[in-house]
């Protein structure tokens, strides 16, 4: 038999009331909160860098605080874009995160005509770990007892010294190539894979100087190498007693340069946020600032928005270096 319009109303009013009454006596399963699961810090140089000494430096004091897992994990290579472009890529669930070295941010975008991430759309910024003021490094028999002498020799054998990097476009042969541009000399750049490979040849006298990340203190201590310069803007604590390539006589010298830690964008606001304050509590613990400072480094727990300026900064003057010198990459 037909059923009214009034008929049917009721039934699918019926219908929908106890569809409602089920769903609301089914049990309720909540996400879990983050962090539910180990935290990956990727690393975008080799290990024994100066992001890779930052990260393991952090990874301890986070994983107590977040009570899980952080693991870092090394993936070098292209400048540091194969990392990146790794964690760029990557879910942004805040489970995977970027240490890297400033160079990736500021320079490779002035370097490379296609990069396969775009580190302001792709990358959120979370924390800015440590400024490294890069350091001038000869080695220890080299007729150089300071800046005047070894900018002497370097005019006075023009194509015959040479300087290691930790790879082309790097911070470390940007470095080279603003000593070279401010000094009018010309020494020849060596890339290694990495900061540690070049201090090795260095060492071992396969070069003659390079732009130090902080990892030659203890051969410097030593005395098979010598620390002629600072290549910041002020002294560094770990050599108090050795002048900035500024006062040596190269007006505006600086090549320091921010690491820090990335998130993929669109990370949630809630989680990046936490890790920010998690890490610059950490940064302002004696313990870890010791440690930065053995590196010849400076901890820099600052806001996101002061991050975010520091890096524009130091991007905007190496993209003048890049641009003087005709860097190109490989």
């Amino acid at each position: 038999m037909p059923q009214s319009p009034a008929d049917l109303r009721r039934r699918l009013l019926l219908s929908a009331g106890l569809a409602a009454a089920t769903a609301a006596a089914r049990p309720v399963f909540a996400q879990a909160p983050w962090p539910a699961q180990p935290v990956r810090l990727v690393v975008n140089f080799p290990p024994g860098s100066s992001p890779d000494v930052l990260a393991r430096m952090v990874a301890t004091p986070l994983q107590q605080a977040l009570g899980q897992p952080v693991v870092v994990e090394n993936r070098a290579g292209a400048s540091g874009m194969i990392g990146a472009e790794a964690v760029a890529k990557a879910a942004p669930d805040g489970y995977t995160l970027l240490m890297t070295a400033g160079s990736a941010i500021t320079t490779n975008p002035f370097i490379y005509a296609r990069m396969p991430y775009d580190a302001e759309r792709d990358l959120t910024p979370v924390a800015a770990l440590a400024r490294l003021t890069l350091t001038l490094v000869v080695r220890a028999d080299l007729p150089a007892r300071d800046v005047r002498e070894f900018i002497a020799y370097l005019k006075a054998n023009p194509g015959k010294v040479s300087y290691g990097s930790a790879g082309n476009a790097t911070g470390l042969h940007l470095a080279g190539e603003m000593l070279k541009s401010q000094a009018g000399v010309y020494a020849v750049h060596v890339p290694y894979r990495g900061a540690s490979l070049a201090l090795q040849d260095l060492l071992g006298g396969q070069i003659d100087f390079y732009f130090d990340p902080g990892i030659a203190v203890q051969h410097v201590r030593s005395g098979r190498l010598r620390v002629l310069a600072i290549g910041g803007t002020r002294r560094s604590t770990t050599y108090p007693g050795v002048p900035t390539l500024e006062e040596a006589g190269l007006p505006g010298f600086d090549a320091g340069t921010t690491h820090g830690i990335y998130a993929p964008a669109r990370t949630p606001p809630e989680v990046v946020g936490r890790l920010h304050r998690e890490i610059n509590r950490i940064l302002s613990t004696p313990a870890v600032r010791a440690q930065i400072d053995g590196l010849g480094a400076e901890a820099t727990p600052m806001s996101l928005e002061q991050f975010a300026t520091v890096m524009k900064d130091d991007g905007r003057r190496y993209a003048e270096v890049i641009r003087r010198q005709g860097i190109k990459a490989d």
